[in-house]
């Protein structure tokens, strides 16, 4: 496997994480730009910015194993 292919795997993988953590956490629908205010903003706690923050450290934490 090609190095850019691992990365591209790797970013898929992230990405794919981040979007179940804002979904899971933030109650964020996608992480996918739709070109609308409504859309794209939305109104979150800050207790679930460090909800989120720490999933994704956790996240990434673990994949170092």
């Amino acid at each position: 496997m090609t190095r850019s292919k691992t990365r591209n795997d790797d970013a898929v993988t992230i990405d794919a994480r981040l979007t179940q953590i804002a979904q899971q956490v933030l109650k964020v629908p996608t992480l996918v730009y739709r070109n609308s205010d409504s859309l794209d903003f939305h109104e979150v706690s800050v207790g679930q910015i460090k909800l989120a923050l720490r999933a994704a450290y956790e996240a990434g934490r673990q994949s170092m194993k």
